[in-house]
């Protein structure tokens, strides 16, 4: 195979600006030949960026059903409700799959992706957990098994998630509300699920988590003093959420979200007429803005994952501790700093950067993707089955908050296969 052909499927930020930008800067190794997603302008974009006739751009992946296999590889980047079905048409036609997390937001589902990827031993399927492709956290995990500090005994990970890319994502944004996407430990933190269990190289045993959407919903509505869009409200200036500050202010963020083509006219169009112009506290949000989630593993390791809306910094920060020493990491900052027991100094690294988002995972995930159907090898370190491990314990960890009860994974998932 010279070259794979890929068709994509979902345009919008992760399909467009990360699966789409690597293959046009790499086009030796791949070409996208058929495009399906609803937005016109979305799919005008790639059909013309890698010049695909107008009879392989589609409105829908429903669309390409009918169709023969039009390449080696489908990339699965659209909506999360909309992950399963077609992923297993991909399966059933014959092509190697790269699906966004999570793999879908219904846990039937996501077993039965799982099952049905042992069905096709001779296909991948490859889940966007990037985080185990980071310089960052491949050095934790060389430190982890190197034993230069001893027996991993627990982790404290956090994810940060920044209060403007919340209120951009989670409140205003596609993931706000989990009747309508996933739950936020879902959408968000699937692949924090999917390190802490590498990282701790055991399977989970139990969980239980705690949290709730306590401040960026409507009971802290004030209809006296604020109104239901930024552009009309009287105290905007002395707000930190403000979509006027996020999106027209002095650096504003994610325009592309708004808009296709993002001029000043067209964005304030956007703030007027659409979601993301809304007042956070007048949102139809319903997913935590603040979760904690303690997990014990079969081997004795523990770990707490902290989730918050509330930070200014949008990153992660890991602290491990082991029977000889500890380490704590910054990934924003690609610090690790090492220290160890009985010795005053202490050892920092910095890990080799690699372009791209998720500091170089996106890269080096892709890298590994299209490597693992050249080489006709998939032994790698995303399959659908440790995925799945990942996606049950994020479920189960949502399962635990509504139900205040302490989860066993294993009768979690025996009690999902008896229904």
């Amino acid at each position: 195979m010279s070259k794979i052909n890929v068709v994509l499927v979902g345009a919008g930020a992760r399909g467009k600006d990360v699966y789409s930008k690597y293959i046009l800067n790499n086009p030796e190794i791949a070409k996208v030949v058929a495009v399906a997603e609803p937005n016109e302008e979305k799919r005008k974009m790639i059909a013309e960026a890698f010049d695909i006739p107008k009879e392989k751009t589609f409105c829908s992946w429903k669309e390409v059903k009918d169709e023969e296999r039009l390449g080696e590889v489908m990339i699965i980047a659209n909506n999360d409700e909309d992950h399963y079905s077609p992923c297993k048409l991909a399966l059933d036609k014959g092509y190697h799959v790269l699906l966004e997390k999570p793999m879908t937001n219904n846990l039937d589902e996501c077993i039965q992706l799982g099952e049905l990827a042992k069905k096709h031993p001779n296909q991948l399927l490859m889940i966007a957990h990037v985080l185990r492709y980071t310089p960052f956290f491949e050095e934790i995990k060389r430190i982890i098994e190197s034993k230069e500090l001893g027996e991993l005994v627990s982790i404290q990970h956090n994810e940060n998630i920044g209060y403007w890319h919340y209120a951009h994502s989670f409140t205003r944004g596609n993931w706000k509300n989990s009747d309508e996407t996933s739950p936020l430990i879902l959408s968000k933190s699937c692949h924090d699920m999917d390190i802490l269990t590498w990282l701790a190289s055991s399977k989970c045993k139990k969980i239980a988590a705690f949290g709730s959407l306590s401040k960026l919903c409507s009971k802290h509505y004030d209809k006296n003093t604020m109104s239901e869009r930024c552009l009309d409200c009287s105290i905007e200036e002395s707000c930190p959420y403000s979509a006027v500050k996020l999106y027209l202010g002095e650096a504003p963020i994610m325009l592309n979200y708004l808009d296709p083509n993002p001029t000043r006219e067209n964005i304030v169009n956007a703030l007027r007429n659409g979601d993301y112009g809304k007042c956070v506290y007048k949102c139809d949000n319903n997913v935590v803005d603040h979760m904690t989630t303690i997990l014990e593993y079969e081997n004795g390791v523990t770990a707490t994952f902290n989730l918050s809306a509330f930070t200014l910094d949008c990153n992660r920060t890991i602290k491990l501790m082991f029977t000889k020493g500890e380490v704590g990491g910054n990934d924003e900052k690609n610090t690790i700093k090492v220290k160890r027991f009985g010795k005053r100094e202490k050892t920092t690294i910095h890990p080799i950067k690699v372009e791209g988002g998720h500091n170089g995972g996106d890269t080096k995930l892709i890298e590994a993707f299209f490597k693992s159907i050249l080489d006709n090898d998939f032994d790698i370190k995303t399959t659908a089955s440790k995925s799945v491990e990942s996606h049950v314990m994020a479920f189960a960890a949502e399962h635990s908050r509504l139900n205040n009860v302490i989860v066993n994974i294993d009768e979690f998932i025996k009690e999902r296969l008896e229904k």
